[in-house]
């Protein structure tokens, strides 16, 4: 039977996962979850597609607080209370455009100095403000077997993939075949919708943000594109009840 095998949320989004044993599933997704977001002086976006190694930051925030705390790969810790500042919208991948606020705090010229570019933090006016499409994504672990069984390779870590929750006991691409039903997850209900198109993030190593493997030409090379463009990998949901879910515990599709 498929069950949970592992959540991975961040608070800022680009940075390094966590994984945590239970989360609450919302309608907004995990509401700490991608909370945060970077952009360029410009206001684009700004993420580990741009500069891989910012998986080696790791973010830790108390929200009920507000404090923000970076840790650094050589150790440095860079915390404050979160102070906001003025407005601002921000153009995402799929022509959405959240609202939020720009950050006033050290972490901007923190990560502007690992990421060699005047960057920005913002922080997203509505819980799960900093998803890219929608607030659930699935990958199975059979998949990610799968697609290192194609490519060759000994083992594909799913961490590279950064769906919020990966799934044991499925066939390889089960998860495809469940677009346009409901899945009970823990005490949760999703609604899955439709692939995830895949970008050049997954290229890069989870540890170190390094390119290390071509997974959009090895994934193309058994999927091939859908609608002659997109590479897909892993699906889209949203919840339609809310509740806890833990690791281990049953996915049901009904």
């Amino acid at each position: 039977m498929p069950s949970v095998a592992r959540f991975s949320v961040t608070p800022v989004k680009g940075l390094a996962l966590h994984h945590p044993k239970e989360v609450l599933l919302e309608g907004c997704g995990v509401a700490w979850n991608r909370r945060f977001f970077l952009v360029r002086e410009d206001g684009r976006l700004f993420s580990g597609l741009h500069h891989g190694p910012l998986v080696r930051v790791r973010a830790e925030w108390d929200g009920q607080a507000d404090r923000l705390a970076l840790i650094f790969p050589d150790g440095t810790v860079v915390e404050d209370d979160v102070r906001l500042g003025e407005p601002v919208r921000t153009a995402f991948w799929n022509a959405r455009f959240p609202s939020g606020r720009f950050v006033n705090g050290p972490w901007a010229e923190a990560l502007s100095a690992l990421a060699g570019k005047r960057l920005r933090l913002v922080k997203a006016d509505e819980p799960g403000g900093g998803v890219d499409v929608e607030p659930v994504t699935l990958v199975s672990d059979a998949s990610v077997a799968e697609l290192a069984r194609r490519a060759g390779r000994n083992l594909v870590d799913g961490r590279r993939f950064r769906m919020l929750v990966d799934l044991a006991g499925c066939e390889p691409h089960e998860e495809d075949t469940w677009a346009g039903r409901r899945v009970r997850v823990g005490e949760a209900l999703l609604e899955v919708l439709g692939p995830v198109a895949r970008c050049a993030t997954t290229t890069r190593d989870p540890s170190t943000g390094v390119r290390d493997f071509d997974t959009l030409r090895a994934i193309e090379a058994y999927r091939g594109r859908r609608d002659g463009k997109k590479i897909d990998f892993g699906v889209y949901a949203r919840v339609r009840e809310a509740g806890r879910v833990r690791v281990d515990d049953p996915v049901t599709p009904l």
